[in-house]
């Protein structure tokens, strides 16, 4: 009876282990970036505030213009630029995601990222 009871109270334990005590937990948050679109006014802001940007990149000699050939090109990195001013992406993932895709414009990604905090 003694064993029966410490079988018991030993598989009680280890069940009770892998259940979920605590309530139910809370979601993981996804890595992946989800673009949202601009409203009008929006569009509008960023557009004011990315021509600023642009022309403080005139007046920095160690800014290299990156020239971005394919409409693809162009497009992506305006929706990277508008995350970042609309903050659905930080500082770090900004510069992260555009390294990684042209690793030796590190100093411009850097660049637009501080600029965009002036304005």
């Amino acid at each position: 009876m003694k064993k029966e009871i410490t079988v018991f109270a030993l598989t009680a334990l280890f069940m009770g282990g892998c259940s979920d005590i605590a309530g139910p937990s809370l979601p993981v948050k996804s890595t992946t970036a989800v673009y949202e679109k601009p409203t009008p006014k929006k569009e509008q802001r960023f557009r004011n505030t990315m021509l600023k940007v642009a022309k403080s990149t005139q007046e920095d000699p160690n800014y290299h213009r990156m020239a971005f050939d394919m409409p693809e090109e162009k497009k992506w990195f305006k929706e990277l630029m508008y995350r970042l001013w609309d903050r659905q992406i930080t500082r770090a993932q900004f510069i992260a995601e555009g390294t990684a895709r042209y690793p030796e414009h590190k100093y411009e990604f850097t660049y637009i990222a501080n600029a965009y905090q002036s304005y």
